[in-house]
């Protein structure tokens, strides 16, 4: 019988509509939550009735180490020029060392929302890293 280990977290890859693929060290938003209503039928004291409202999607937050490409800075300044530019973000699991896929999660219409620098500090060692948060219709 093959042994079945959970996924590694670590592998995985990030790919941006005609923007960008791979090398972010992070990735955090991947969330979904529906909404639910309360309903009390009249003479039925044993339980509540619950019914599914809207589903509302957290934003993707994308972290990576500051390099030569400005390419996420200019896709949020676009935005913030009006130039609204919604593309696919699809966020890769990878099986192993193999880059064999096991899960792909794609969020549909996503635009940057923030974009984030590096902190500077003149004593520190640290890898200079840049977030950019995006929203999203949700995932297909």
């Amino acid at each position: 019988m093959a042994r079945k280990d959970p996924y590694m977290s670590f592998r995985f890859r990030i790919e941006i509509d005609g923007i960008i693929e791979g090398g972010f060290s992070e990735v955090s938003g991947v969330h979904a939550t529906t909404q639910v209503e309360d309903f009390r039928e009249g003479g039925l004291n044993s339980h509540v009735h619950k019914f599914p409202k809207e589903t509302t999607f957290d934003n993707l937050v994308l972290k990576k180490g500051l390099a030569d490409s400005q390419t996420l800075w200019k896709w949020h300044n676009d935005v913030i020029a009006g130039k609204v530019r919604r593309a696919t973000v699809h966020i890769i699991m990878l099986k192993d060392r193999s880059e064999e896929v096991a899960h792909i999660w794609s969020f549909k219409e996503a635009y940057p929302v923030k974009w984030s620098g590096p902190d500077f500090k003149a004593d520190g060692s640290a890898v200079a890293f840049e977030t950019l948060e995006l929203a999203h219709h949700g995932y297909v």
